[in-house]
């Protein structure tokens, strides 16, 4: 990832110095920014490839910063902020940003998520396509199609759809989920698990139709089943399977 374009937005000319040294000796091409106007004016000049955005901005919120950012762009967004409250992570989520760090923060940690986050946000070539009655799902392309209209899925959002249907019919557990599509260290974080389930429900529900794609497991976890017994998952190229 080295040369990877991140923007870093922190009204704190200490913190933002040590996070521009931080990133720029881990390989990042570092964009600095001390307001939320900031910030928008060199995302929308030459777009980043990810963002690291503190809660509170002199002229503005973090999170509407980065609900701005998701307006237009699917890059992988970090929020920091020194006030761990639950309100403020379920604000987060619901603006688009893919993980939240309460400070004070280990560097070493925040770059791992960092990378993390990147690594999530880089399809394979070799992930399939995927059919299931009028769901059509790219995960190398990471488009979706419900019903020929496009969906706009956030990267955690694709991930965890990724990991759902790679593992169709299965039970994934919340843990097993959580590890797969956070890492280390999420194993509990349920909340956010179930908060980023319902967006993700909401976007790709067939039309017309009660049941859903992604179904629960009350106290355990969730699969991914088709509407229909024979959905077809597919390379490109292939038949669906019998």
């Amino acid at each position: 990832m080295t040369g990877t374009r991140v923007l870093i937005c922190d009204d704190e000319p200490q913190i933002l110095r040590a996070l521009t040294l931080v990133l720029s000796e881990a390989g990042f091409e570092v964009v600095p920014a001390a307001t939320a106007d900031e910030a928008l004016d060199k995302a929308a000049l030459r777009p980043p490839e990810a963002a690291i955005i503190d809660l509170l901005l002199p002229d503005g919120d973090g999170v509407e910063v980065c609900r701005r950012l998701r307006e237009w762009s699917q890059m992988p967004i970090l929020l920091l902020s020194a006030v761990d409250a639950e309100q403020e992570k379920v604000r987060a989520l619901k603006a688009g940003a893919d993980d939240f760090i309460t400070k004070p923060f280990a560097t070493a940690e925040l770059i791992a998520r960092l990378e993390a986050v990147l690594r999530r946000a880089t399809p394979s070539a070799d992930d399939p396509i995927v059919v299931v009655d009028a769901l059509e799902i790219d995960l190398a392309a990471r488009t979706i199609r419900a019903g020929g209209r496009e969906v706009h899925l956030t990267p955690i959002e694709h991930d965890l759809l990724r990991v759902l249907v790679r593992n169709r019919g299965r039970l994934m557990t919340h843990q097993a989920l959580l590890l797969e599509v956070w890492g280390p260290g999420y194993e509990t974080d349920t909340h956010t698990l179930r908060f980023h389930i319902s967006n993700l429900r909401k976007k790709i529900a067939p039309a017309g139709r009660r049941e859903d794609y992604v179904r629960t497991q009350p106290g355990v976890g969730y699969r991914f089943a088709p509407l229909i017994p024979d959905a077809g998952l597919s390379r490109r190229g292939a038949k669906p399977r019998k």
